[in-house]
């Protein structure tokens, strides 16, 4: 049975979440305050946290971070429901791991959906993992690569050789920290720290990059239009992809393919010359 800990210092709601919940079929627990969440989060290992932000002695964000320098909670999902709503709260949370983030009120549905949402997300992504990983572990000779990776861009490193097979495998889709944190078995907190370390870069840099070497051989080697490349390369609004591309080529995909046209057509030419 999937169990939930639900921690707000308000009894209305953290008693009608629990109702809710149990109602489903969930096994429930309840903490008044953030310390007692941590407390019982380390005694009952749930699968899933809800927990209010603005809480004494410790805020939600306290809590968030307690369990992700911990090796025993760092993986369990959180989501925060709260009436903290700005978007700096929204980034705080999200950079500190958080899995989602609702606001206050909030109906019962709408908690069930996401819960649900991350219940089936992790669950598809330990199912990738023990596919794709288990082999890797075995056989360590395998390399970071697929039959048609454009280029060879990651680091040869055997402590982050999971992290960048798993943003080879699905960088064309979308991917976040926790995501990758999840499938490797590291915390967020201390899976960013490590690959930062090694090489000076972040997670989000290096599927980034990873990115930009599809769009390139995609631009050079079709005809699929930009807006189609953008998908492919996993981007969901062209608009994005566009501006990380002239960010990191100092030029729009179609002027970029342009040039390369360009340079190809002129080293064709002064060959048959």
């Amino acid at each position: 049975m999937t169990k939930i800990l639900v921690i707000d210092t308000e009894n209305q709601a953290r008693n009608m979440f629990l109702k809710c919940l149990e109602e489903e079929g969930f096994d429930v627990i309840g903490a008044e305050n953030g310390l007692v969440g941590i407390e019982r989060a380390q005694e009952h290992l749930p699968d899933l946290i809800i927990s209010d932000i603005l809480m004494p002695k410790l805020n939600g964000y306290g809590v968030l971070r307690a369990l992700r320098q911990n090796p025993i909670t760092a993986m369990i999902l959180l989501i925060f429901v709260t009436t903290k709503v700005t978007q700096a709260d929204i980034r705080k949370g999200m950079e500190l791991g958080a899995d989602d983030y609702l606001t206050k009120p909030c109906r019962p549905e709408e908690l069930l959906r996401a819960i649900i949402s991350r219940l089936e997300r992790q669950a598809s992504l330990q199912k990738w993992y023990a596919a794709q990983f288990q082999p890797l572990l075995k056989s360590p000779e395998i390399e970071i690569t697929k039959p048609n990776t454009p280029q060879l861009i990651f680091p040869s490193d055997p402590q982050l050789k999971k992290v960048f097979y798993f943003i080879e495998a699905n960088y064309n889709q979308q991917i976040s920290l926790n995501d990758i944190a999840l499938a490797v078995g590291y915390s967020p907190s201390y899976l960013s720290k490590l690959v930062r370390h090694k090489t000076g870069q972040t997670i989000q840099s290096w599927i980034i990059q990873r990115r930009m070497a599809a769009a390139r051989s995609l631009l050079v080697g079709t005809s699929e239009r930009v807006e189609q490349i953008a998908t492919l390369v996993g981007y969901q609004h062209p608009v994005h992809f566009f501006r990380q591309f002239r960010q990191y080529h100092g030029a729009t995909p179609l002027a970029w393919r342009k040039a390369k046209a360009h340079c190809s057509f002129i080293k064709y030419d002064i060959h048959q010359s």
